[in-house]
């Protein structure tokens, strides 16, 4: 297990995730299919050439997914009892096929709960960029984590 437990995390503290993604064109078709959005902007060319992008878009809620899952492996692997929310999602640029995805996430907040004394809660921001540094997505997500002391 590499997550960390709710005691090993420090408001402030930065993940520069290792691990990044290229999105391919079946990534997109694929999502867009199993979610059953048709939106023309995510799979037809033509229409998408007509467009300010000039081009097909990768559907956003693949590149929160994307963005969100990347950090797992350093973060919340076996360490996380779920999501609590997301806030502030924004999109700042769009996502093409082809893009290689990186991310960086901070702690923003964290606090003991008050219901289940065996868990923390924190507050993750997550950054989500392209190969050229621009920012492509961020998200404010909210996760309920074990404590070490309680984990046997």
């Amino acid at each position: 297990m590499s997550g960390l437990y709710y005691e090993e995390f420090e408001i402030g503290m930065e993940f520069k995730h290792a691990l990044t993604r290229t999105v391919t064109e079946m990534d997109n078709i694929m999502f867009c299919a199993m979610t059953h959005n048709p939106q023309p902007l995510h799979l037809d060319e033509e229409y998408s050439r007509n467009t300010f992008y000039g081009q097909r878009l990768v559907n956003s809620l693949f590149t929160l997914g994307l963005v969100i899952g990347v950090t797992v492996a350093d973060t919340t692997l076996g360490t996380t009892l779920g999501n609590l929310g997301m806030t502030d999602v924004r999109f700042k640029n769009p996502v093409f096929h082809g893009d290689t995805i990186h991310v960086v996430t901070r702690i923003k907040d964290m606090r003991e709960s008050a219901s289940r004394p065996t868990t923390g809660i924190i507050t993750f921001e997550h950054f989500g960029f392209n190969q050229r540094d621009e920012e492509i997505t961020y998200c404010v997500r909210t996760g309920l984590m074990k404590k070490k002391e309680h984990d046997a």
